[in-house]
């Protein structure tokens, strides 16, 4: 009830505002800037991810182009020769809209929108586009609208510099020239988005607050969390271990809100897994930052399920920006078991070779249900594979020992002069806590 009554609070902060910015047109080009060392199959494969973005976005795309250049053009992005050949190309095809798989600066938006009377959006906004159509929860809602927010306030010039272009420059009697009516609403918007991200982010504070409390208040469930490349099948897998019925749609992004249900274990443990929303390439450190409510999920979690499309021949690179997306939240730390989606998809051999590959990993297919048995047998293996230590710890830390309280079975304690003397068994995941301290292994077998 609390969590709702935070959300309610600021109901009034029309999140449908973004409506206004979403993209008027449903045709364009595509666009971008192959930078030096880049290979071209690498940029033909970024263009294709954009092109289902703005599939997911109701855009559909005319043309694609891309330019070579060391570095994009500080002022306009791509060249003055480019960009002429791409307006007129565009008016000969229909298209209204040009989207740069890239995230703009303001300058460079205006710039291409007043000299080649280009109408330009960037990546960035067609994610935020997606988002705010995908976000389902009063929650998500309210992480989206603080993305929007922080992506439009840098852009307040570009929005409003017509009214002055329309009515020309306003001057005083005496000559002197004025603010136009453009600079004055700019001013007058950027006091209100600013107020809004302050109760916006306020209220997403609390809200991270409450969960932390939820969970210090729980049982001591396991906690399993889903996370990978969008469109990798984490909604499908999840379903098949859970009978959740989480939607599942073959476009980016179909999964915004995390959802959380019991997962069984033969042996009977309790564990709690979670589906969250899917990674993705350049996305932009404040649409994370916007999130970070729902991704909590993962920095919280005793195992992270690190989905992969492993039909995709682009699997390799997926992997990284999921792992740095877990790096830049604290997550890079838990224990991953990395999950080889869709291997219905490939051959027996080149499977056998993946797996090879990725040690450790577990093939499956989450849309038939191949592998999920073994895929069971692996988590409870990583979940329930406990070690028994003896252990002294020095008094300086005493918050490991309040640590080893919430994961760990204290079976003696006792607190002498010369430290804290502990037996405690210990989940293998989290054996590198103690590792510093054993002073022998209880039993020198897994207990």
């Amino acid at each position: 009830m609390q969590q709702e009554y935070l959300i309610e609070e600021y109901d009034e902060l029309d999140p449908d505002t973004w409506d206004e910015l979403e993209n008027e047109e449903d045709s364009a080009f595509i666009a971008s800037v192959v930078r030096q060392g880049e290979k071209p199959e690498d940029c033909e494969a970024s263009l294709d991810e954009l092109e289902r973005l703005a599939d997911t976005a109701g855009i559909t795309i005319l043309g694609r182009y891309s330019q070579k250049r060391a570095q994009p053009e500080r002022s306009t992005y791509f060249g003055k020769g480019f960009l002429e050949e791409i307006s007129t190309k565009m008016v000969q095809a229909g298209a209204n809209l040009l989207i740069i798989n890239d995230e703009l600066s303001p300058m460079q938006a205006r710039n291409i929108e007043k000299t080649h009377q280009i109408k330009v959006i960037d990546r960035t906004e067609v994610i935020l586009t997606i988002f705010h159509r995908h976000a389902k929860t009063k929650e998500a809602k309210l992480q989206v609208r603080l993305a929007e927010l922080q992506y439009q306030l840098p852009r307040l010039k570009r929005l409003w510099g017509h009214f002055d272009k329309e009515r020309g420059s306003v001057r005083s009697a005496g000559g002197s020239a004025t603010r136009g009516m453009g600079e004055k609403q700019i001013e007058i918007d950027k006091r209100l988005i600013r107020e809004n991200i302050r109760k916006i982010t306020k209220t997403i504070d609390q809200i991270t607050k409450h969960k932390e409390t939820q969970r210090k208040q729980r049982d001591k469930s396991k906690k399993i969390c889903l996370v990978g490349y969008t469109n990798a099948g984490k909604s499908t897998l999840f379903n098949c271990l859970t009978d959740a019925g989480v939607l599942v749609e073959d476009r980016l992004f179909a999964t915004l809100d995390s959802t959380s249900r019991q997962l069984k274990l033969s042996t009977g443990s309790p564990a709690v897994i979670s589906d969250t929303v899917g990674f993705i390439s350049n996305l932009p450190h404040h649409l994370v930052a916007s999130f970070r409510a729902t991704l909590m999920e993962a920095v919280d979690a005793d195992l992270l399920l690190h989905t992969v499309d492993i039909a995709d021949p682009r699997h390799d690179y997926y992997i990284s920006q999921v792992n740095d997306v877990l790096k830049s939240i604290g997550a890079e730390n838990i224990p991953q078991l990395l999950v080889l989606n869709k291997s219905d998809l490939v051959d027996t051999r080149l499977q056998s070779m993946l797996q090879r590959h990725y040690e450790d990993s577990i093939a499956i297919s989450a849309a038939n249900g191949d592998g999920i048995d073994q895929l069971l047998s692996k988590i409870e293996s990583m979940l329930m594979d406990n070690r028994r230590f003896r252990l002294i710890l020095p008094y300086a830390q005493t918050a490991l020992v309040s640590r080893l309280h919430d994961i760990a079975i204290i079976e003696e304690e006792d607190y002498l002069e010369d430290g804290i003397h502990l037996k405690v068994v210990v989940p293998a995941m989290d054996a590198h806590l103690v590792q510093d301290f054993v002073v022998d292994n209880a039993t020198g077998e897994n207990s």
